[in-house]
């Protein structure tokens, strides 16, 4: 959590009046450790208590985190490596699902009831990985959850900009998973997106799933977007702790699913006592969002089968 997500996301939970106690956990390679981090937060005039831990990289995190981790209600995964070049998909994924299955061993072990939010690329097989490896553990799996936020956040975003109206008043739904064409903005389930001409649809579709390449190249290969998914994460795990006080929210999340024929999507879920209570369905789709959806599936697929192999051949202790 001390990190380029997890800095601004921390800085933004601790604003957050349902949050008694944060708790920070990194690396002891870090760029900033998490005792300094959380010294620099515990001076907001904020009612929580802030505290840093730290891991020698190669240890388990089962070994470390019990003090961390014990009565969490709510853990913000932003872990693993980002894509370099030249790297496939399939390379990425074997290293993040090894530093993701770390970080829920020890949820399992030390906070099995909390909610774990997932910002572990590629999270369409993550997800699927880390989730069967709970059901394996006799655990629930729905308390695994995909943040696809910035998605929706970036959908609202661009809306906004091109209809001329404030993006607070724009939701637009953004199913499927969370990387490429998977991305699916329903355009047509927002009163003010609905208004946009249909011929600058397939651009606007295309912007939202392009969106993270271009704050990378905008970025000139220095980082990705940090800032706007720490954002995202944190309008995500502010809604999960109102719907564990009895507050219900409705967000988009990418989790186990019976909506579709996939065992896993992204789609509206309500938050309520216990994390995710109800999936809801799509909806009515277009002519333009029924096709993309195909295609979203066909990718997707793929990607959920890679997650669901990780799991069949790993456990967890």
């Amino acid at each position: 959590g001390a990190g380029g997500i997890g800095q601004p996301l921390s800085l933004l939970m601790a604003m957050d009046s349902n949050v008694g106690e944060l708790c920070i956990f990194d690396l002891d390679v870090a760029m900033v450790p998490p005792a300094g981090v959380a010294a620099d937060l515990g001076h907001l005039e904020r009612k929580c208590s802030v505290k840093g831990y730290t891991m020698p990289v190669g240890k388990s995190p089962a070994e470390y985190l019990e003090e961390c981790l014990t009565g969490c209600h709510l853990v913000l995964v932003p872990a693993g490596v980002p894509r370099k070049p030249g790297m496939t998909r399939d390379d990425l994924f074997k290293t993040n699902a090894g530093i993701a299955k770390g970080i829920v061993e020890a949820c399992a072990k030390f906070c099995p009831e909390a909610v774990l939010g997932m910002i572990v690329n590629p999270v369409n097989s993550v997800v699927p990985a880390m989730a069967e490896l709970y059901k394996k553990k006799g655990l629930d799996p729905m308390k695994i959850v995909g943040i696809t936020t910035l998605d929706v956040v970036r959908a609202n975003k661009f809306v906004g900009e091109i209809a001329g109206k404030n993006p607070n008043y724009v939701n637009v739904p953004v199913v499927g998973g969370h990387a490429g064409t998977t991305i699916l903005p329903l355009f047509s389930q927002d009163k003010v997106a609905k208004t946009i001409e249909s011929d600058k649809i397939p651009d606007l579709d295309k912007h939202v799933q392009d969106a993270g390449t271009d704050v990378v190249n905008a970025k000139g290969g220095k980082g990705s977007a940090t800032l706007s998914m720490a954002y995202a994460g944190a309008r995500f795990g502010k809604s999960v702790l109102a719907g564990l006080s009895g507050r219900r929210r409705v967000e988009c999340a990418y989790c186990k699913s019976d909506i579709t024929d996939l065992p896993y999507f992204a789609q509206k879920v309500v938050l309520g006592e216990g994390g995710i209570v109800k999936l809801l369905p799509l909806g009515e789709l277009n002519e333009h969002e029924t096709k993309r959806l195909e295609e979203a599936k066909e990718q997707l697929k793929g990607e959920i089968e890679t997650g669901m192999k990780y799991a069949e051949t790993e456990s967890l202790a």
